[in-house]
């Protein structure tokens, strides 16, 4: 890669079957960190048979994060322990705060036999893996979208791009996530936050990055950019259409088990404790 190429690693999302059984590719998760601090994993459930997913991801706990589902097509129905319940359906985002424990179900169903989206997990800071656990439910009516001059559009979940702020507010790692699409043969430019985590991942079209020594990135590809590059896209024949997130890093120790993420095994082993004997939740 070259001087001017923001791009400092590439990762091509691998299969892996997670829940009861449901087929998904995973674009990076436990053996890549700490490199995405202050994100743990990003899950892109995009399937063209129900099979692959129908069985969905029974009853089970989270402590120490948050859960991030951003919905294409289909819906997932949700419900928990303390008696939220509810359904998140296409172009519609649930950012769940774990915090200090919370028992949930997710099922994924087709709506005309179609099904996709995306989960990305974000760490939370030893000061938070306590917080009362919250959700902010996002309907797509809500997600504002700006038309550039040329025709590419952005939708705003969480952050600022240009005048626009998303509507997921007071988020500790500050973090940007939009969905971004390009038409053919053109451009696109956004610039890194200095100090942050930025990430793009390709699920349309292809694209290039850079200039001088560009990268060339397709569907299921992702790019971890530079603090404080700037994103210089150029997109295929095709058009493209990406994810960008990036965050605050957190900095702190990483103790992972499953899905519970603390500071130390023994926060992990803990909570497990509490699981199997009934004082899970707070």
């Amino acid at each position: 890669m070259g001087l001017n190429q923001p791009v400092k690693e590439i990762l091509i999302a691998r299969e892996t079957i997670e829940g009861a059984g449901v087929r998904l590719h995973r674009a990076f998760g436990y053996h890549e960190i700490p490199r995405f601090d202050p994100f743990l994993m990003l899950d892109d459930f995009r399937g063209d048979s129900p099979a692959d997913y129908l069985k969905g991801f029974p009853w089970h706990p989270h402590r120490g994060i948050e859960t991030v589902t951003y919905m294409l097509e289909g819906k997932v129905e949700h419900g928990d322990s303390i008696g939220n319940s509810g359904i998140v359906g296409a172009g519609a985002v649930q950012w769940m705060t774990a915090g200090s424990g919370i028992i949930h179900q997710e099922m994924p169903k087709p709506v005309d036999g179609k099904m996709g989206g995306f989960q990305l997990w974000v760490n939370l800071p030893r000061s938070q893996k306590y917080h009362v656990p919250r959700y902010q439910e996002i309907s797509p009516d809500m997600i504002p979208v700006d038309t550039l001059e040329n025709g590419s559009k952005v939708r705003v979940i969480a952050g600022t791009y240009g005048r626009l702020t998303g509507p997921v507010r007071e988020i500790i790692v500050d973090p940007e996530y939009l969905d971004v699409s390009v038409p053919a043969n053109s451009k696109f430019y956004h610039q890194a936050r200095p100090g942050f985590t930025g990430i793009m991942y390709v699920f349309e079209g292809r694209c290039t990055v850079g200039v001088g020594d560009p990268v060339f990135l397709k569907n299921r590809n992702l790019a971890l950019l530079a603090p404080g590059t700037v994103l210089d896209l150029t997109s295929g024949e095709d058009g493209c259409r990406f994810l960008w997130i990036s965050g605050k890093p957190i900095g702190e120790p990483i103790a992972w088990g499953g899905p519970i993420v603390m500071n130390t095994k023994e926060e992990v082993d803990q909570a497990f404790t509490e699981y199997q004997n009934g004082t899970f939740i707070k």
